[in-house]
């Protein structure tokens, strides 16, 4: 039974084919036979949903003609929509409606009839025969193409920017209203100027496919500025000059910013070098010349920032690797810290001098790397570091045992002898204040009130005496004890042991005995 019930199914649908066929075949074969000998001969469409089963010839040139590249259905649709209202939405309802007849929208003499058989779509566009005896399929053909072109002739009419063509010999074969206006202007004529019309814009060489101009016209104050985009069109060229007044002024403004920032680092003592976001030299000053012992010919050539260290590398103003592959993995490091803003660092020079580098990120990606000769503050800072060494190791030469206080009172140095007396570290750098140091010297030594005096004596912010005092240590021991006050609110204590005779051993300080124990 299933079988049978196949066999009916399949014998019924070829039925209905053949049938669709034998009614529409000889329609299709007389349009094809009439095409081109008789006037008003119809375009009509045979479509199976999207796809096309037959066309005449004229429907298929009318498809053609269609300036859309998409499937036949489509095409239908670009030529039919704006000639028929609604056709569209009364075609997807067509399966209901059985047929439908409408007339064209505008005033051209056009009809469509649509018919539906069998879930095939038969479409006829037809229309009255044209006064020179052409037929209406090709006036149909012909309509549409001609409403293509002033389609496209006044949407470039109306385009914001001057489009022309010019052919091998540079002559302009077209151009639309923008260019026509600015040809007027330019020899003086407010109308559109006379055949073959001037070249507004001088021709490149051929290869340039973007370069810019400057356009001054009569009559205009400052001149305007285009991008001319050539393409090549067969044997011709396609021109568009887009206007670039305000990307000319922006590139004049910083141009002029940057002679600007150049005059004002050029004053500058410390060398500067940004590099952008391609790592090319953008800016430099003065002072980098001096700095790198590289030419301003050189700088001005835009090197990377590889090149130009490989050049003071050249120059021995770089710190002298050891392996230069190593080197260049600590430039690539270099770039990638001055990214992120964290790079700095002091460069001692074979030649002596010494650099601190640093770079800082820019927006865009760019870089800005800043080199300063720091020989002379590193100069000055060894020699006070020396001198201050110095003066360390005098103060451990003496058997009198001192310790120097801060203004806010916190142990800045203690000699040898502090360390051996009290059995503290010898330079507490800064981390002993004066209460743990009197609380230390407690400890070790009898109840005496020249303890409270030297902690008030250090805190004091006036004017201060030097004074002398005593105490006895826990071993019965006579120490004695002075106080001076040092420049900038320091202070000084030194510890002696007194005499066998009772007598004390200082360092000759004026002033009098406060407390003795």
């Amino acid at each position: 039974m299933p079988v049978i019930h196949f066999f009916t199914i399949v014998t019924a649908s070829v039925t209905a084919a053949m049938v669709v066929l034998a009614y529409l075949q000889p329609t299709m074969n007389r349009s094809r036979r009439r095409h081109g000998a008789e006037a008003g001969a119809p375009c009509v469409f045979l479509f199976d949903r999207a796809e096309l089963l037959d066309a005449t010839d004229g429907a298929r040139a009318l498809l053609a003609a269609s300036p859309l590249d998409g499937d036949a259905w489509t095409r239908f649709l670009a030529f039919a929509a704006p000639r028929f209202l609604g056709v569209e939405e009364k075609l997807a309802r067509l399966a209901d409606l059985g047929r439908l007849c409408l007339p064209a929208a505008s005033r051209t003499p056009m009809t469509l009839r649509a018919e539906w058989h069998a879930g095939l779509i038969r479409i006829v566009i037809s229309q009255q025969p044209c006064t020179d005896g052409a037929e209406a399929s090709d006036g149909l053909d012909r309509q549409a193409m001609e409403e293509e072109v002033e389609t496209l002739r006044s949407t470039l009419d109306r385009a914001p920017l001057p489009v022309w063509r010019e052919d091998a010999t540079g002559t302009v074969t077209w151009a639309n209203r923008p260019y026509m206006d600015l040809a007027g202007r330019l020899e003086g004529r407010g109308d559109v100027p006379a055949w073959p019309l001037p070249a507004v814009f001088p021709g490149g060489d051929g290869a340039t496919a973007r370069r810019r101009h400057e356009l001054a016209l009569p009559g205009q104050e400052d001149p305007g500025w285009y991008d001319i985009l050539s393409f090549p069109q067969g044997g011709d060229r396609i021109h568009y000059a887009l206007p670039a007044d305000e990307a000319a002024h922006a590139q004049a403004a910083l141009r002029s910013f940057v002679q600007t920032l150049t005059k004002t680092f050029a004053h500058l003592t410390i060398g500067l070098a940004i590099f952008d976001g391609k790592r090319q030299l953008a800016l430099f000053n003065p002072a980098l010349i001096e700095l790198t012992g590289l030419t301003a010919e050189f700088l001005s050539s835009r090197p990377s920032l590889f090149r130009m260290l490989d050049a003071m590398r050249e120059h021995q103003m770089l710190p002298e690797p050891q392996d230069y592959k190593a080197w260049r993995a600590e430039i690539v490091a270099l770039e990638q810290a001055a990214a992120t803003g964290q790079f700095e660092e002091t460069w001692t020079l074979p030649g002596g001098q010494t650099y601190r580098v640093t770079g800082q990120p820019h927006p865009d990606g760019a870089l800005a790397f800043v080199l300063e000769d720091i020989s002379a503050e590193m100069t000055l800072t060894r020699r006070f570091r020396a001198d201050l060494e110095l003066s360390h190791a005098v103060i451990d030469c003496f058997d009198e045992a001192v310790a120097v206080f801060s203004p806010s009172g916190l142990l800045v140095h203690a000699n040898a002898a502090y360390g051996e007396l009290w059995h503290d570290a010898a330079d507490a750098g800064g981390d002993t204040s004066i209460t743990e140091a009197v609380r230390s010297w407690q400890r070790r030594s009898s109840v005496s009130p020249v303890w409270s005096e030297a902690r008030a004596f250090v805190l004091d912010s006036g004017v201060r005496k030097p004074w002398q005092g005593e105490a006895r240590l826990s071993d019965g021991r006579l120490l004695a004890c002075r106080f001076a006050a040092l420049p900038g609110g320091a202070s000084l204590i030194g510890f002696s042991m007194a005499r066998a005779d009772g007598t004390r051993r200082l360092s000759g300080v004026a002033g009098g005995k406060r407390q003795t124990a």
